[in-house]
C-alpha cells in the first residue's frame, strides 16, 4: 500500500516519466469518448441499442493512447482488446472512416493519416489468449463501462504498467464522475507513491486521497456493478445483512466503482461469481486494483488471496475480487465465504444424481463457484 515514498533530492521520483506519459494518454482518450458521445450518441441509437458509438469510442481511445506510448517508449509491449482487422472489411468502412475522423480531432491523433491510425490500434497485443512474456507491458481498457457510457453515466478509460507480474502505475479517466464542483476526474497512483485525484483538466492540481476509516461493517457502504450479469446482486445482498449493512448499494459501472473506494465515497466493493469457468480480464482490475491499495484499501479476490497479475491476460488464478477499505477486509470476505459456501451443499444434489463420487462433486464445486479447495465435504448417501 501506499506510503509516499520520495526520490533523494535531485532525483526524479520512480516511473516520473511513465506516469507523465500515462496521464497525457489517458486525458487525450477521455477526450475523444466525450467528442464520441456528444456526436455520436443519441435517442436513436438508444432505442435501437445500437453499440456503434461504443465501438468507434473504444477505437479511437485505444488509437489515441497507444500513439502517446509508442512514442515515449517504442519498445513496451502493449496488452489490449481492440484490433484494426475489425475495422478493414466493406462492411465496417462507415467506422473506420468515423474513428480516423476522430483520432485526427483531438491533440496526438492530428497528423496521422488512416494509415496512422489503423497502425496505432494495432500497437499492442490483442485478445484474451495466450501469454505475456513481457516482464514489462502496459495493459487498456479504452472504455470501461459499455453501458454507462451509452447511458451519458459511468465510465472509465483505464492504463496500467505492470512489471515483473506487479502493477506499478496505474491511471484511471472517470469523465462523468462528480468532482469538486464540476464533472470528471483522473486517479493515478504509482506504487509506493500513494494515489491522488484531479480534475479532467490541463495543468490540473493534484490532490491525495484516502480510503474511509469506517471499521464496522454496520457503517459502511457498497458500491457494485449496475448489471446483475457482472456481479451476484442477490449474493451481495446477503452479505450486506451479515455485516450490518442498512444503506442502499451504489451502483455503478467501470472501473469508477474502485475509484469510489480509493475517494473514500465506498467502503466495499463486491464483483462476486456469476458463472462458472469465468476469469477476469486483467485490463478490467490492473488500473484499480493499485489505486485502492495506495490510497489505503485492500484488494483481494473472494477468498483473501492477493490477485495475481503474473499470469497472463486474465487473473485465472484468482475467483471474483473485493475492495475494501482494508480495515473492514477480513470481516468482508468471512461474510463472502458464509454467503458462497452453501451453494455447494445445494449444487452437489444435483451433480451427485450423475453418479459422480463423492470427491468428484466436491472437486467440481470448489472449482466452479470458487471455493478453497477442502471447503466442500460431501458425505455417501
Amino acid at each position: 500500500m501506499g506510503n509516499n515514498e520520495s526520490a533523494p533530492a535531485g532525483q526524479a521520483a520512480p516511473y516520473e516519466r511513465e506516469r507523465r506519459v500515462a496521464v497525457k494518454a489517458v486525458y487525450q482518450a477521455c477526450k475523444v469518448t466525450k467528442e464520441v458521445f456528444t456526436s455520436l450518441v443519441t435517442a436513436e441509437t438508444l432505442s435501437k441499442k445500437d453499440t456503434s458509438p461504443v465501438t468507434a469510442a473504444d477505437f479511437s481511445a485505444q488509437a489515441l493512447i497507444n500513439t502517446v506510448l509508442k512514442a515515449a517508449f517504442p519498445d513496451d509491449r502493449v496488452i489490449s482488446e481492440e484490433e484494426a482487422s475489425d475495422l478493414k472489411s466493406p462492411e465496417t468502412k462507415e467506422l473506420k472512416d468515423k474513428v480516423v475522423s476522430l483520432v485526427q480531432s483531438v491533440g496526438v491523433g492530428k497528423n496521422l493519416d488512416e494509415a496512422g491510425v489503423l497502425d496505432a490500434i494495432d500497437h499492442g497485443d490483442h485478445g484474451s489468449k495466450g501469454a505475456v512474456e513481457s516482464t514489462r507491458f502496459w495493459t487498456i481498457d479504452p472504455v470501461d463501462g459499455t453501458k454507462g457510457f451509452l447511458r451519458g453515466e459511468q465510465y472509465a478509460v483505464c492504463l496500467a504498467l505492470i512489471e515483473n507480474g506487479e502493477v506499478v502505475l496505474g491511471v484511471l479517466g472517470c469523465p462523468n464522475l462528480p468532482f469538486q464542483d464540476g464533472v470528471g476526474c483522473m486517479l493515478v497512483a504509482v506504487k509506493g507513491q500513494g494515489s491522488f485525484i484531479r480534475a479532467l483538466t490541463v495543468g490540473a492540481q493534484e490532490t491525495p486521497i484516502h480510503v474511509t476509516d469506517v471499521a464496522e461493517g454496520r457503517n459502511a457502504n457498497f458500491t457494485e456493478s449496475v448489471e446483475a450479469g457482472h456481479s451476484s446482486h442477490s449474493d451481495s445482498a446477503r452479505i450486506a445483512q451479515i455485516l450490518g449493512v442498512t444503506q442502499e448499494p451504489v451502483r455503478m459501472d467501470s472501473q469508477c466503482k474502485y475509484a469510489a473506494i480509493a475517494s473514500g465515497d465506498a467502503s466495499i466493493y463486491l464483483r462476486l461469481p456469476t458463472r462458472a469457468g469465468y476469469e477476469e480480464k486483467i485490463w478490467d482490475h490492473a488500473a484499480g486494483y493499485l489505486i485502492v491499495r495506495e490510497a489505503g484499501g485492500e484488494v483481494t479476490d473472494i477468498h483473501g488471496t492477493p490477485l495475481n497479475f503474473a499470469v497472463g491476460r486474465t487473473l485465472r488464478d484468482n475467483r471474483g475480487v473485493v475492495a475494501t477499505n482494508g480495515r473492514l477486509h477480513g470481516e468482508v470476505i468471512a461474510a463472502v465465504q458464509a454467503v458462497l459456501a452453501p451453494h455447494a451443499a445445494k449444487f452437489t444434489v444435483i451433480v451427485r444424481k450423475e453418479g459422480i463420487t463423492a470427491e468428484e462433486v466436491a472437486a467440481a464445486v470448489e472449482k466452479e463457484l470458487g471455493l478453497q479447495k477442502g471447503l466442500v465435504h460431501v458425505s455417501k448417501q
